[in-house]
């Protein structure tokens, strides 16, 4: 038992206690020999043991030479490890012949076993975790070597299985696994607890070299029926595990042993939720291991869902109140297991948030509740303080279980209600009465009790909700009003086109879709609906959200749990309904990504983007759940991670916590990590085929290479569905190969293997999974544009720009940095962006090309003039006055000044640059004033737009100042002569 949750032991036996322990002893004393007597009397806490386990003391009179072994052998004493414990077993094994002598040498090795753990709980040698894992131990052991012995004794008569041949491989011997659940599965067994068991085996076939052939399956059963007789069956000697097979397949009807095939298909197509429940703490306890535990990798899907699943919530709910039902009906409010804040409540808590969650944090998949709480609170689901009440009740609770056990190796989880076995369930807990036990008792209970209906409870809203509203508005989704007085009713619930919303809603009640759900999902999108009505009335304009809202639930039809998510959670819907009727684009990537409804949960995050270096370690948190080998899986995570991220920052906006500035910086930042994984990635896996390639100087690099990003990623301004702009370089040796000859791999040029990696990067990038496009890639800014090398060296990247680049690809390079790679090859490019940008040039040639090529952009991607000739429109990126002229008189600015002030090269934004412009005395205060502030105004404009999914164009008499203002500026600096 842990002692820090237990009071300190009391310093002699109580009074009440004394003629019992006297009269123990006599008994002792009479039916050992003196030497068996004296030795133990001198084992350490005997006295304690020998008055509060009449198992231990009956095990000991009926079998004195197993106490004798166990003497010489120091068991009670020294450790013994699961090892140790086998090998002690099949010493005892070797010497049977007969099935009768299996039967004993199991159950007397049992009641050494079982006296050695009593021994150590109740003297709290061992603590509570220590005893349940070596009860663990000790019935893996027990069914592992029955079961090896059974078959090794049976196969001669029965002959050994075999599968079936297939065409081209030899047919394989068969051997069966043994999967155990509950607590044994979880290796938390208590001291007097059935096994739950299952039994499957690989594959169908015939058994050969036997007496006569049978099929695997009946070979199977028939070894598992003798395997139970082996454990359960009570003899003279007692038994060793009661054995419980009604978990398995169609229960106590199915067959006792399945094909690995028949298991997956029976729980894909028919498991229920509570076999879910059961199944995650499925483990292989004994005989083919490695088969037992590739069936339960196939069967990880059946347990955990992929998207956040509170559908899970339901069926616990559901097996609570049945067990409540029993609680009350068999008066077990005393039982420490199934009563109001007993063990059952712990394990749900823990349990209902792997069915939920456990398909995405991964980390949840973990059958002992001692890891799972932890990891719990670390994923911020429930408080530590919480976990960790949780777990100091289940101990708790779990000691007490053992104090009711371990006395007379009872299955029992009920409180004594007598004197005296109340006093002694009170010793065996280190308390001096029962009055202290069981306040304490009452206290740990009523904080499981009060965690568990937080937790497990159903959902109230916030707010009383309008009953009466809310019947009408569930009859109207159940189609019990005709289009009229339908549209009446939304009209006084506030719809602002309810005659179109009447004729959507019944346009999808009526769907093919929803009338082919089954009835789980009906009732569920049924119970949803008026919920969602309800929400949408509080906004300011109902209908429109309505609208936008119904492209998720159109989005997760077949997929039912979103509902109950949100039924769940009904702050969560709140929430859903806030984003919706703010912004269409936050609408639509919801119903791309669903599961996404997630971050709803949270408004503490939702509203709170991360920095960059909390985004690099979420990333980083996430990508260790992950095998490295999958990358299919990596390449899903990431798309997750980049939409939760971007959902974040877009709830801000709307919410209006974050400045344009501070948007544009987050979503920058989203990209800038995704880049640097995305480059880990594609290096690891170029690198593990091909070996690392050489740097100029011959010494392998790691990794000599950066993307750059230009543009909007370079300027720090990225949008919501801004694309990246990207130019990869390397600084390999020109004419080198990578080292993969010395490592046994295939050795390529280093300019083959950039390349390459450059493809790879842009294949994660671009690629279309099930959740979308991680980010459209642009690399016509390279060299050469898209006739170039993918990937150019430094060295050719310098030459490029200083030979043959366009004055509009210098201007690029303005809005041009490093956003992931190499420093040291970061630095170099750093020196080539400033050489370019200040090199000497023909200042009129300069002017010309930059006003030329902006009169060339102006008339291919602005506005058009109407019949008439005149603009009735303005386009806040591309026409006159507008913000890429403010971007070019910037760039011109850098390429015009940059040898006489490098400090104009320090910034990639446009504002940074303006304000550099400012300080060295080439634009008045005014002036970069005037462009900032329009800047700033066209920008939040464009944001506003791509929010509402609407062009970023405006009425031609909206901005006049700001218009007039940067063409006056652009005239006078670049139109003047």
């Amino acid at each position: 038992m842990s002692s820090s949750i237990l009071q300190q032991p009391a310093q002699q036996l109580p009074e009440n206690l004394q003629t019992t322990s006297d009269q123990q002893w006599q008994k002792l004393q009479e039916g050992l020999d003196a030497e068996l007597f004296e030795g133990l009397k001198a084992l350490p806490h005997a006295e304690k043991i020998i008055v509060c386990s009449e198992y231990v003391v009956d095990s000991m009179l009926r079998f004195p030479y197993l106490l004798a072994e166990m003497l010489e052998q120091e068991w009670f004493t020294a450790p013994l490890n699961a090892a140790r414990m086998r090998a002690i077993l099949q010493a005892k094994l070797a010497g049977c012949s007969t099935e009768n002598d299996l039967h004993r040498a199991l159950r007397q090795f049992r009641r050494q076993m079982m006296m050695r753990i009593i021994w150590r709980d109740f003297s709290f040698t061992a603590n509570m975790w220590q005893t349940t894992a070596e009860l663990s131990d000790l019935a893996d052991i027990c069914v592992d070597e029955a079961l090896n012995w059974l078959y090794d004794f049976y196969t001669p008569k029965w002959g050994t299985p075999y599968s079936k041949e297939e065409e081209g491989s030899a047919p394989q011997p068969q051997r069966m696994s043994v999967i155990g659940m509950g607590k044994l599965g979880a290796c938390e067994l208590n001291l007097s607890s059935d096994i739950d068991l299952m039994f499957c085996f690989p594959k169908h076939g015939q058994t050969q070299g036997g007496s006569r052939s049978l099929d695997n399956q009946d070979f199977f059963i028939r070894l598992g029926q003798k395997l139970i007789a082996a454990l359960d069956v009570n003899t003279v000697d007692g038994f060793v595990f009661r054995v419980d097979m009604r978990l398995r397949p169609y229960g106590q009807s199915g067959s006792l042993a399945l094909s690995h095939n028949a298991m997956v298909e029976y729980y894909h197509d028919q498991g229920r939720e509570w076999e879910r429940y059961a199944m995650i703490k499925a483990r292989i306890i004994a005989g083919d291991l490695d088969g037992g535990n590739a069936l339960l990798e196939e069967l990880n899907s059946f347990v955990y869902r992929k998207y956040v699943d509170f559908s899970a919530i339901e069926s616990l709910r559901d097996m609570k109140s049945m067990i409540n039902r029993e609680v009350r009906r068999k008066g077990l409010f005393t039982n420490v297991k199934l009563g109001p804040g007993g063990i059952r409540e712990v394990e749900f808590i823990t349990q209902v948030f792997q069915l939920i969650r456990g398909g995405r944090d991964t980390e949840l998949q973990e059958r002992s509740i001692r890891k799972v709480l932890p990891i719990i609170s670390d994923l911020g689901l429930i408080p530590q303080g919480v976990t960790d009440e949780l777990l100091e009740g289940y101990l708790f609770l779990r000691n007490a279980e053992h104090a009711l056990q371990g006395v007379a190796d009872q299955q029992t989880q009920t409180l004594p209600e007598d004197d005296f076995p109340r006093l002694r369930m009170a010793y065996i807990m280190n308390f001096d009465n029962w009055q202290d036990f069981e306040a304490r008792l009452e206290l740990e209970r009523a904080k499981v009790s009060k965690h568990f209906a937080n937790v497990i409870a159903a959902p109230e809203d916030e707010e009383e909700q309008d009953d009466s509203q809310s019947a009408e508005l569930g009859a109207l989704w159940k189609g019990e009003y005709d289009p009229e007085g339908g549209a009446r009713l939304l009209q006084e619930q506030g719809f602002e086109d309810s005659e179109s919303t009447y004729r959507r809603l019944d346009s999808l009640r009526c769907s093919r879709v929803v009338q082919g759900l089954q009835r789980e999902g009906r009732e569920r999108l049924e119970a949803f609906m008026p919920m969602l009505l309800q929400a949408v009335t509080e906004s300011h304009a109902p209908s429109q959200t309505l609208e936008r809202t119904l492209l998720l639930v159109e989005a997760v039809l077949r997929r039912s749990a979103y509902f109950v998510l949100l039924m769940e959670n009904p702050s969560a819907l709140r929430q859903l309904v806030k984003l919706c009727s703010a912004s269409p684009w936050i609408a639509e990537h919801l119903a791309k990504t669903p599961i996404l409804l997630d971050e709803l949960l949270n408004p503490a995050t939702l509203y709170t983007p991360a920095d960059i270096e909390l985004l690099r370690d979420d990333l980083r948190q996430q990508m260790l759940r992950l095998p490295e080998e999958d990358e299919e899986a990596q390449m899903e995570a990431l798309r997750y991670f980049k939409r939760a991220h971007v959902l974040r920052v877009a709830a801000s906006d709307i919410n209006q916590t974050r400045h344009l500035m501070k948007v544009s910086d987050y979503l920058t930042f989203i990209a800038e990590a995704v880049l640097e994984y995305v480059l880990q990635m594609a290096w690891k896996t170029l690198t593990d085929k091909y070996g690392v390639p050489a740097k100029a100087d011959g010494v392998l690099c790691d990794p000599a290479f950066v993307i750059v990003g230009y543009g909007k990623m370079g300027g720090i301004e990225l949008g919501y569905g801004s694309d990246l702009d990207l130019v990869f370089l390397h600084d390999a040796a020109p004419q080198g190969v990578t080292d993969g000859d010395s490592k046994g791999k295939k050795s390529i040029d280093n300019g083959v293997f950039f390349t390459r990696l450059g493809q790879r990067i842009i294949h994660i990038l671009n690629t279309l999974t099930p959740s979308g496009q991680l980010y459209e890639v642009d690399m016509r800014l390279r060299p050469s544009g898209n006739s170039g090398l993918l990937v150019s060296s430094v060295k050719a990247f310098r030459d490029y720009q200083l030979k043959e680049a366009w004055t509009w690809e210098k201007q690029a390079l303005v809005r041009a940095r490093v956003v992931a790679g190499s420093p040291e090859v970061a630095e170099k490019f750093a020196q080539v962006r400033a050489e370019i940008l200040t090199e000497r040039r023909d200042l009129n040639q300069l002017r010309d090309d930059v006003v030329s090529m902006r009169i060339k952009m102006r008339d291919n991607l602005g506005s058009k003039p109407d019949a008439t000739g005149e603009h009735t429109s303005f386009h806040l990126k591309q026409d006159a006055g507008g913000m890429v002229d403010i971007e070019f008189i910037a760039q011109y600015c850098v390429l015009r000044f940059g040898d006489q002030h490098p400090e104009l090269l320090q910034w990639t934004d446009n504002m940074r640059i303006l304000e550099t412009v400012e300080q060295v005395g080439l634009l008045t205060p005014d002036q970069v004033a005037q462009l900032s502030e329009a800047y700033l105004v066209y920008r939040q404009a464009a944001h506003d737009a791509s929010m509402q999914m609407v062009p970023s164009v405006v009425p031609a008499d909206q901005f006049t100042e700001h218009r007039a203002n940067v063409t006056r500026i652009w005239q006078s600096l670049l139109e003047s002569r």
